[in-house]
């Protein structure tokens, strides 16, 4: 399950972001008479629409990997916790439909209303996106319903969506689903310019996605902030393990690295009195540590050290990537000549997108991880749902083969759509709905289909 979920998160930011970002070009081609964007926008809609393949795939093996290896979570749990998901399938449909829809209606439909045709994609994908945070959101504060019996009854399904978790995690998945698209869509960019590929339509890749990443980046670090205070004051236990504190206590240092070993942490870089003042804004703040927590439902060591490391793996890629976000803006206000000429700063762009789904990654690990040793906080323990038969490395080893397959085919397409592309040339390929090869480039003059 880790790492079916693992590799479908990647895919995850760019059904919502990148197709966005396609209609933001989609739109700039049409509204300018630019050129260039309109290719941008038919291509990144070719790729969005081999990333949503892939992830139509793997999200359906997640929906039966949780009947198969969590019975214990679906039989006792499932009339809340699969509610959700039933509105995740509507909204994933929708988005087949639309995505569909706009894909084939290049070249088939009028300029504009081919346009408006792509903007229920997004909005689907954030909708489907929406259920699957609501559903974790629930596993971490479950509410809206009653359990009578070891069974749950009289679900309230706006309570189990809206639970007190799920809009800061949406809120922190939307904006880490902005960043991780445009810092990965201005890498592709950015490499092509360091191998001397320095057009306009390459500046504009670049900077479409960039300049998106750049703006959610210190939204999310505040939002970040926020839930940490959150998790500090409603989920101890793991902000205990976040902090890797074993024992509670006031004017708690920041701890970077370590590791916890017979109850003490070693090999760490430790702050002092930070975690107490970022937790409370005073050294003075007391902060349970894992002592505070009964021995039957406290993290593992092995829990602990994973958490705090996750921790630390997202705060420290997020701090580059927001150090490089400051280098942009300050080359935007100075030496904006340099913004797409700079070696150093387009090798620090591409970076940032490998970064971005490190970080991803790493923060969902904080989350899953995190929990533990409960599934559904407070309720059902994780030794308690999750299937018991044998014959676990032969299903795994065959989801990993199989997975394997499946990214190595889609980088392989990618990869001969990129070729091919820059084959074709940024400067002579066929702009869809005109104009073409440097007409004049005027909205009045978008009108017709131009093969």
């Amino acid at each position: 399950m880790a790492f079916t979920l693992g590799f479908h998160i990647i895919l995850v930011p760019f059904g919502v972001a990148l197709t966005t970002f396609m209609l933001i070009v989609h739109y700039r081609g049409l509204r300018k008479g630019d050129a260039e964007a309109l290719v941008l926008a038919r291509r990144w809609s070719k790729v969005a629409a081999v990333l949503f393949a892939v992830g139509a795939i793997t999200g359906t093996v997640l929906s039966f990997e949780l009947g198969i290896l969590w019975p214990g979570l679906m039989k006792n749990y499932g009339a809340a916790f699969g509610f959700p998901f039933a509105i995740e399938g509507l909204f994933f449909f929708l988005e087949a439909i639309f995505v569909a829809i706009y894909i084939y209606g290049w070249d088939k439909m009028s300029p504009w209303a081919h346009f408006w045709s792509g903007i229920p994609v997004p909005l689907a994908s954030l909708g489907g996106t929406a259920a699957v945070i609501a559903a974790n959101s629930w596993m971490n504060k479950p509410g809206g319903f009653t359990v009578k019996d070891g069974q749950v009854t009289d679900v309230q399904p706006g309570k189990v969506f809206f639970n007190d978790a799920f809009w800061l995690e949406f809120l922190h998945m939307f904006l880490a689903a902005y960043i991780v698209a445009g810092f990965v869509v201005a890498g592709v960019y950015a490499v092509g310019m360091l191998r001397g590929r320095r057009t306009r339509y390459h500046r504009l890749g670049f900077l479409t996605g960039f300049v998106v990443a750049a703006c959610a980046l210190p939204v999310q670090m505040v939002v970040g902030d926020t839930i940490a205070r959150y998790v500090f004051d409603k989920e101890p236990a793991k902000f205990a393990a976040i902090e890797m504190l074993p024992r509670t206590g006031s004017h708690v240092s920041e701890t970077l690295g370590g590791v916890l070993i017979d109850g003490d942490v070693r090999y760490g870089i430790k702050i002092p009195d930070l975690a107490s003042v970022l937790a409370g804004f005073r050294p003075s703040t007391t902060i349970k540590g894992l002592d505070a927590v009964p021995i039957e439902v406290r993290p593992t060591v092995a829990q602990t050290n994973i958490v705090h490391w996750a921790f630390d793996i997202m705060v420290g890629t997020s701090s580059v990537m927001i150090a490089v976000v400051a280098w942009f803006a300050w080359l935007w206000w100075r030496r904006r000549d340099k913004l797409t000429t700079s070696r150093w700063f387009l090798l620090a762009a591409a970076l940032c997108a490998l970064l971005s789904i490190a970080c991803l990654e790493s923060g969902w690990v904080v989350t899953e991880v995190g929990r533990q040793p409960w599934i559904v906080v407070g309720h059902l323990l994780t030794r308690d749902a999750v299937a018991t038969q044998g014959n676990l490395w032969p299903f795994f080893s065959s989801v990993l083969a199989i997975y394997l397959a499946v990214g190595a085919a889609a980088l392989w397409v990618l990869w001969s759509m990129k070729r091919r592309w820059e084959h074709q040339g940024d400067e002579t390929v066929s702009v869809p709905y005109g104009p073409e090869h440097g007409d004049d480039r005027h909205p009045e003059n978008i009108e017709g289909t131009v093969s």
